[in-house]
């Protein structure tokens, strides 16, 4: 079983809001999820992003991979700190 830490889209036509989960990678965009490890709102200016650093840490350990979107999120968190 491939794990992924992706995005799950949520919120209604033209304003959309994102759930960072962590899935299986055959799954869909917005099927069954492990577990949420976070928020993404592309509508909102300034930080528009937050996430559990340790459970992202904890999944990665385990093996999840994230997508290229959640991988930025990541390095941006990083080198905030």
């Amino acid at each position: 079983m491939a794990l992924s830490i992706r995005l799950r889209r949520d919120g209604t036509k033209n304003s959309p809001y994102y759930r960072v989960v962590v899935t299986e990678g055959r799954s869909k965009r917005d099927g069954k999820f492990v577990e949420q490890v976070g928020t993404y709102d592309p509508k909102k200016t300034g930080v528009n992003y937050a996430l559990k650093s340790d459970r992202v840490a904890y999944w990665m350990k385990v093996g999840a991979r994230p997508s290229e979107t959640v991988a930025s999120m990541i390095k941006r968190i990083a080198k905030a700190k």
